[in-house]
This record gives structure tokens, sequence and C-alpha cells, in this order.
């Protein structure tokens, strides 16, 4: 028994060489499956309910992927539509596969998959004692459930539903990205364990080629191994790269959760069959004692302007990071001052990030060497816009000309790239959860529909 699965790519819409792609279609696969989201970008794409890609190039890549699917006459699986999985981007996914089908002629059976969540059921669940936390999840109370979205991340079992009724293209909601390249081959009897290593070294494309690349990997999926190959020549695989690959988001080497059990790749064995080609055999697959699906939630915590600036004054670097206290105090009481009282300075935040001086280790960063020249990137979150922009304008002129002890009378102390400096982001979000609801039925929490395209 042989199952050839085709992944295009990491992410649909990031692109990918069409004639890379099309060697993979020549294999005949059995199946083509790609991821569309995650939460690598942090969580503005759930909390707003705007892809992290455009609909241009979703559309240029999906118009590929739905061509080749006709031609092979096999399911094509596209998970986590719209980035996050919420229900808007499941039907914008669909939309776009609605007019591409206009366009080229194209006829096949949807079937899409809705994993959003209405905040009553988790309530309720909640009531149950069935959400649990996950390690290091936040403190939460029921009200979380209505403070912003929130998605079920789903196994194989409702894609595997929508194959049994016989969908051509699945799009589903926020799907596990392992999920969407196993569900074809679980449900026809391959080795689960194999199975659904296969599905986690290929979720990401060629993420584990030589160089990584946004292009795709066909697996032989075997009855005691499968092979992983690359299709984009210059390219490679490794039995070192395919086994790092274990590693991406994971914060274990060898165990992978999953809705309904444990990839386990302790006993994995990892060969080079050729440059392209790596087979890979050993990994079991676990069942756990009680199925659970993750929930991923965010909300909005307000709005915020930027300001980027940059200094290459030793005596400035040396003294800026001490003059960030007293400058708070100052925007506090300039806060206070400018709206009357009718800001609040506790509900503003204003950060600096020194880059170059430990903004992203802090003081775990290497200060051995002192900075040349320091990037500075200036937040300020306030509950609207407006006034988030409003107080940047002062935090930007003061931090031009913070006081530096050493110099008499007025200096430069940062230099900005953009006139105005002040540069509106829009709102910001934060994700609310890390809990699972513990022991439901693996297609509970999911809503499907079919139809005829």
């Amino acid at each position: 028994m042989e199952f050839r699965i085709l992944s295009p790519t990491g992410a649909l819409g990031a692109g990918f060489d069409a004639d890379a792609f099309e060697r993979g279609v020549a294999a005949q696969p059995h199946v083509i499956a790609c991821d569309a989201g995650s939460t690598d970008s942090g969580p503005a794409a759930l909390g707003s309910g705007i892809p992290k890609l455009s609909d241009q190039a979703v559309t240029r890549d999906l118009r590929l992927l739905l061509r080749a699917r006709n031609r092979l006459d096999v399911p094509l699986i596209i998970g986590s539509c719209g980035t996050a999985g919420r229900d808007t981007g499941v039907d914008q996914v669909a939309a776009i596969a609605r007019t591409i089908a206009a366009e080229e002629g194209l006829n096949f059976k949807l079937g899409l998959i809705y994993s959003e969540q209405p905040a009553q059921r988790l309530q309720e669940l909640w009531d149950n004692g069935r959400i649990a936390p996950l390690e290091n999840a936040p403190a939460v109370d029921r009200d979380i459930f209505a403070a912003g979205p929130v998605v079920a991340m789903m196994g194989v079992e409702p894609i595997q539903q929508l194959l049994r009724d016989g969908c051509d293209v699945i799009l589903a909601g926020r799907a596990s990205d392992t999920a969407l390249f196993s569900a074809y081959p679980h449900l026809h009897g391959a080795d689960p364990g194999l199975t659904w290593h296969a599905a986690k070294t290929i979720e990401c494309g060629a993420a584990c080629a030589i160089p990584p690349s946004a292009n795709g990997l066909l697996v032989h999926l075997r009855d005691d191994h499968f092979d992983v190959e690359t299709l984009m020549p210059g390219t490679r695989l490794t039995p070192r790269s395919v086994a790092a690959h274990t590693l991406y988001e994971n914060g274990d080497p060898f165990l992978v959760r999953e809705p309904s059990g444990t990839l386990d790749t302790t006993d994995a064995t990892y060969e080079a069959i050729d440059e392209q080609t790596v087979r890979v055999r050993g990994a079991r697959y676990v069942p756990a004692e009680q199925y659970t699906i993750k929930l991923e939630g965010a909300t909005l915590v307000g709005y915020q302007t930027v300001i980027i600036g940059g200094v290459r004054d030793k005596v400035v670097i040396d003294r800026l990071p001490k003059l960030l206290s007293p400058a708070r105090e100052y925007f506090d009481a300039k806060i206070r001052d400018v709206f009357g009282g009718s800001v609040d300075p506790s509900d503003v935040d204003i950060e600096y990030k020194l880059y170059g001086a430990g903004a992203v280790l802090g003081p775990n960063e290497n200060t051995d060497t002192e900075p040349v020249e320091l990037g500075v990137l200036i937040t300020i979150t306030a509950p609207d816009q407006a006034t988030a922009h409003a107080i940047s304008t002062f935090v930007a002129h003061a931090s031009s000309h913070l006081p530096i002890p050493e110099y008499d009378g007025l200096v430069s102390t940062l230099a900005y790239p953009f006139s105005p400096p002040e540069i509106d982001r829009g709102p910001l979000y934060r994700f609310t959860l890390n809990h699972v609801v513990t022991g439901p039925e693996p297609s509970e929490l999911f809503r499907t529909s079919i139809e005829e395209v």
C-alpha cells in the first residue's frame, strides 16, 4: 500500500514555484493538502478577522491547486483558512474558490468546516468543568469567552467526515496543521505513527529543505516507512534537516501532541536515499485516554501608534536607558495636563525598546561589547486611536530632545527616518486562552456545509 501526499507550500498565499509544483502533480498524489494559517504572527488575524496574506496572493496559489485537483480528480484539503481559521476566513477562501471555478470552468463538491465558537457554548463547557488550562495558561474566568473571538482547533475527524461525504475540496477553519495531511491516509488505513510523522514533516512545505523555501514536498507513505522528497531543483534534504523539523513549534524533541493522541518519534530513524529524498521509519502514535480540542482566543487591548528612531551618539547611548523612567513621569504629567483629566495615564502604555541594548533578550543579552548605535522603537497604546496619536506627537517631540547632563544646551537625542514620525498601527490584540476542551466528541465543536460548485 502506498499513499502519495503533496504539500505545495507552507502557507496558502505564501507562493510557490509552479514548475516545482508540477513535479509533485506529475507523481500522481492521492491528496493535495495545504495549511493556510497559524498563530505564528500573533493574535491580530484572530482578533480582527483580517488574514495575514492578501486575497491576490491566495487567489494565485489556490488557482494552481484547484487546476491540479481537477486534473488529478483527488481531494484538496486546506485548513486554518484566513490565517486564524475564523468563520469569515473560511467564507473568504470559499468565495475565492467559487470565483476561480467560474473563471476556469471547474466543477467540484465543496465542503466547509467552521470552527469559531459561540461564547455561550464555551461558558457552558466552563461551568461543567470541561475546559482545562495547558501549561503556562493565563488565569481566566467565564467572562473571557465573550471578550473576543474564539476558535477550536480540529483534528482529522471533521475532515474525514467530509471525505466520506465525497467532497472534492475541503476548506476548514482552525485545524491542527498535521491533521490536514493525516486525514486522508489515516482514513484509508495507513499506519498511524508513520502517517502523523509524515504529516509533521511536510506541514510547512519545504521548510525542512536546504535551503528552506515556500515550495513543496512530496511524501510516499508505505507500510513500514515513508519517503519525503523535495521538489525544487537546487534544494536537498538530509536526515538532520528532516529530523530537526520535529522541533519546529514543539516543546519536546520527540513528542507531538494532537487532539486524539501523541506522535512519538523517539525511535524514528532517518536515512538519506539521495540528495532530494530521506526515508523515515519507526514513529509510533499513542492514542490519548481522553480526546481534547485546543481553544484559541483573542481580545482587543487598545489602539497603538509607533515611533521609530535611532541614535549613534555614544553619550546619548549610555545615558538613554537612565532617562526613560523620568521621561515616563514627565509624560504622565503631560497627559493629565493636555487632556484635562479626561485621560488616565494608567490607561496609556508608553514603551521604549532599545534595539542593540537588550530589546530582545533583556538582562540575558550579551553586553561584552558596547553598542555603537541604537534602534529605538516607541509604542504608545491607548483606549482609542486618536488618543494614542495625540500622545505620540509630544512623546516623539520630547524624545528627540531628552536632557543629556553631559551636554550644555539643547541636543538631538533621536533621529527619525520618517516625517512625521508617528505611525498609527490601529487596533492591538492579545491572546486570551491556552486551554483545551476535555472529552468532546471529535466533531462536537464544528459545523459543516456542502455545496456543488
